[in-house]
């Protein structure tokens, strides 16, 4: 999406084969962007930030809100109206968080019930604003930043808790002057208006919540040794390592470096038995819950192997994401005959001895891979219904594990 915005041919490599990739790919061609592909390379030419054109139908998102929250902050600044849609799951996921922002920058969004299908009446210049999320969200920040670059101003996202900031670094990628400043409420992160956007060469690293799927199966297998990479290890997206380190898990990074403003290494993890020491259970809640929202599911599994179990709270948030992540959880768990509680905000988890059952991916590909982890530790045969839908984030998961297996 930043590399439409430019001026100039952008070659992006390691590009993934997901189906949210695809969905973000289908929606800018549709939006006159030339792209082409080729295996995990994409060019695409940029238009600039004014030279998109109206598409001939609504665009359809698929299952990835990041492509509807962030490709929304783009399109209110456009001369056209557009409408932003997708799949039945995407369809019932919370989109008031950015129609408010949009709302103060200008744009008036209808929807259905702060839902999707998300009708946006493209209006240029913005009006540049200092907006203070009411909840900590990545989406929020980077829609509002990237409507920002089509106001008349300076418009800010105050953060009093740090979320991702993959869309800053992009952006500082691509030339933008991002800055940032301490105020009473956080951190004040601003772009301008008059930023012009050049196009940059850049290289993906690997996806570190992907990675941690593998990073908890071979840390739950007793004489397990993998090496995981150019894996991305951004301090905004590094709470799951702090936690899994905490926890008890045998890894270390190595080859740390730094390639387009985003730093990576290379992960090394050896299986070993979990603990016997018993201590009381530990609770991941607060502001580590924002940077670690991905990672709960697998987290969730890892907890069932130690001796202490694992409690998570304030994550509330895992509730309306691709689905009611902690009923899926919990329900999964519970026919895989694990200890496990619910709250409205999370769920504690005790050490189990985990049995293969007859689970439900409930269409979320978090869920799917997380109980595929799930099935390794277990005695017994674990079929998840749905599993396919692994492609959304990662085709070829199960070939993936299944080569590291013995």
């Amino acid at each position: 999406m930043i590399a439409a915005m430019s001026t100039g041919e952008t070659r992006i490599d390691n590009f993934a084969t997901s189906a949210d990739c695809s969905s973000t790919i289908a929606c800018l061609a549709a939006l006159g962007v030339n792209i082409r592909r080729d295996g995990h390379t994409v060019s695409i030419s940029g238009v600039g930030k004014n030279g998109f054109r109206q598409p001939p139908a609504p665009l359809d998102c698929g299952n990835s809100g990041t492509t509807m929250r962030l490709l929304a902050g783009i399109l209110a600044g456009q001369t056209f109206d557009s409408t932003l849609t997708g799949d039945e799951s995407l369809r019932t996921r919370p989109m008031k968080r950015i129609i408010e922002p949009l709302a103060k920058i200008g744009v008036i969004v209808k929807s259905d019930e702060g839902r999707a299908p998300l009708d946006i009446p493209g209006r240029f210049p913005l009006t540049a604003i200092d907006y203070v999320p009411p909840i900590a969200s990545a989406q929020i920040k980077s829609c509002t930043l990237l409507a920002g670059l089509n106001a008349n101003g300076i418009t800010s996202v105050t953060e009093a808790v740090q979320t991702r900031d993959h869309t800053e670094r992009m952006l500082r990628w691509f030339g933008v002057a991002v800055t940032e400043s301490e105020s009473v409420n956080g951190t004040r992160i601003s772009v301008s208006g008059d930023a012009a956007l050049s196009a940059n060469d850049l290289v993906i690293p690997g996806d570190i919540s992907s990675a941690a799927f593998f990073m908890v199966a071979a840390a739950c297998l007793p004489g397990s040794d993998i090496t995981l990479p150019n894996i991305g290890i951004n301090p905004s997206r590094r709470a799951v390592f702090d936690v899994l380190n905490d926890l008890g898990a045998d890894f270390e990074i190595t080859g740390s470096t730094e390639n387009c403003n985003e730093p990576v290494a290379s992960i090394h993890i050896r299986g070993s038995k979990r603990s016997a020491a018993k201590r009381s259970t530990p609770v991941l809640r607060g502001d580590v819950i924002a940077n670690l929202i991905d990672e709960i599911p697998i987290i969730a599994v890892f907890a069932t192997q130690l001796e202490s179990g694992l409690e998570i709270r304030d994550a509330a948030e895992l509730r309306v994401k691709e689905s009611d992540r902690i009923s899926a959880i919990v329900k999964n768990l519970e026919l895989m005959g694990a200890d496990v509680t619910e709250f409205p905000d999370g769920f504690r988890v005790g050490r189990s001895m985990l049995k293969g059952a007859g689970l439900d991916s409930y269409g979320d590909h978090r869920i799917a891979m997380a109980f595929a982890v799930a099935g390794l530790l277990a005695k017994g045969q674990t079929e998840i219904a749905g599993a396919e839908c692994a492609n959304i984030s990662f085709p070829g998961f199960f070939e993936t594990l299944a080569s590291v297996v013995k």
